[in-house]
């Protein structure tokens, strides 16, 4: 488990993402469609159309690590309205929703 450290930006790309992309393709969409630098040590969380599955980009100072999280049969990550732009995680509601099944919203609570 990555688990982050205090004070590390964590951001959630709201709209869905083409779950072929690999790191390079993600790290295009952090720069040319979020307008953040995705070498600058922040956690990027994508999802994929159905909900299930997630993929977290991130920059460990020698290179680009993706985590990706599918759910079992029937799971479904509960996501914030979709719109354009990010939505800025803490450290709790980044984990808590891969831990156990809560929704971020829950989690902000």
């Amino acid at each position: 488990m990555i688990i982050p450290a205090q004070g590390l930006r964590i951001v959630l790309a709201v709209r869905p993402v083409d779950f072929r992309c690999g790191h390079d393709a993600l790290a295009g969409l952090v720069q040319n469609t979020l307008g953040l630098d995705p070498h600058s040590g922040l956690i990027v969380v994508f999802r994929s159309k159905r909900a299930d599955r997630l993929k977290i980009l991130l920059w460990d100072g020698t290179g680009l690590v993706l985590v990706y999280k599918r759910l079992g049969r029937d799971g479904r990550f509960e996501w914030p309205q979709i719109s354009d732009g990010v939505m800025h995680l803490t450290r709790v509601q980044l984990l808590m929703p891969l831990l156990v099944r809560l929704t971020v919203d829950q989690v902000a609570r």
